[in-house]
């Protein structure tokens, strides 16, 4: 790692760090005209939904992570310009099958769909959006005390599996009618008298004359890996990690900037902790000083009024783009 410093127009010191992993370093992929043919290095690839919420939070995750792609509406899968990964966009229910079997290297995939295809092993670690949950839904006009009123009841649903397990855990046996698609119709066509179905908002359950009752699961995107990668491909994965990771740690903390009484530093620093010690310099006006340090983005409002009580001044908050640890 290479770190420079130099003095911006605002008088602040800023760094410059550019990183470059251990093992290998990969030049461009494509062979462009006139230029030097490079040895290609493995490519590793990655699954992704085709469309929607959880297609378009993993693509912008994926350039976060500084990884140059294409994309085009009829394309199926493309290749990134400066690091070894290949896309494919799939159906989100065949992207388990498709790393299990490793066509697929890596997946981005909700937890709901990998579980409900019994392959939970293939989860590496929690990617922190495209939260949602698995709830029961049952008319508005139903009455509704707890899990044991829907005995022998009709539930449509497009995760039986994890509906299965739920209710078996509870002593429960119902009719569990299994559809891929408009889960939120079945009552109002006779089908079901109660529903098991993805929720975010809650506005689609309104919109069809329902209402949640139990929540059946919580999911959010997963990145999933085949469990036979070689050694080459496995560093590539690490350094994908490490590179998300490092993006992903930066969405949840803030950089924080203020000024404040020397005499108040042991207050501010005891509410600052940051990543090892809050950075502190001297101001030009005597008995008094810079604080700089990283705040997480939950516990901010609350620790920006402690450090206004204690004396604090000027504070300044700015976004990371980036944040190694």
């Amino acid at each position: 790692m290479a770190a420079m410093q130099r003095l911006g127009r605002t008088g602040f010191i800023s760094s410059e760090i550019s990183f470059e992993p251990t093992g290998l370093h990969w030049p461009s992929q494509r062979h462009m005209p006139g230029s030097v043919h490079l040895p290609l290095f493995p490519m590793i690839r990655l699954a992704i939904q085709k469309s929607g919420r959880l297609s378009e939070d993993s693509l912008n995750l994926i350039r976060e992570c500084g990884i140059s792609f294409q994309t085009s509406s009829y394309k199926l899968k493309t290749e990134a310009t400066n690091f070894p990964l290949e896309i494919l966009y799939l159906r989100d229910d065949d992207i388990p099958g498709y790393v299990q079997d490793g066509v697929a290297d890596l997946g981005i995939v909700g937890q709901n769909v990998l579980v409900e295809a019994g392959l939970p092993a293939l989860e590496l670690e929690p990617l922190g959006f495209s939260k949602c949950r698995l709830s029961l839904a049952v008319p508005r006009a139903a009455g509704y005390d707890s899990v044991q009123d829907l005995q022998g009841m009709n539930i449509a649903t497009s995760y039986p599996k994890i509906l299965g397990d739920y209710l078996a855990e509870r002593g429960v046996k119902a009719n569990l009618h299994t559809i891929s698609g408009s889960v939120e119709i079945a009552p109002s066509i006779g089908l079901a008298e109660a529903i098991c179905d993805i929720v975010s908002s809650g506005s689609t359950l309104l919109g069809n004359g329902l209402r949640e009752v139990e929540t059946v699961f919580r999911s959010e995107a997963v990145l999933i890996a085949h469990q036979n990668l070689t050694a080459e491909k496995r560093e590539i994965l690490e350094q994908l990690q490490f590179r998300m990771q490092a993006v992903r740690r930066a969405r949840r903390n803030k950089y924080i900037l203020l000024n404040a009484p020397t005499a108040a530093l042991d207050a501010v620093k005891a509410l600052l902790p940051g990543i090892k010690s809050p950075t502190v310099t001297p101001l030009a006006e005597e008995g008094w000083v810079s604080v700089q340090s990283v705040v997480n983005e939950d516990d901010f409002w609350h620790i920006t009024g402690q450090l206004k009580a204690v004396g604090a001044e000027g504070i300044l908050v700015l976004p990371i783009e980036k944040m190694i640890s």
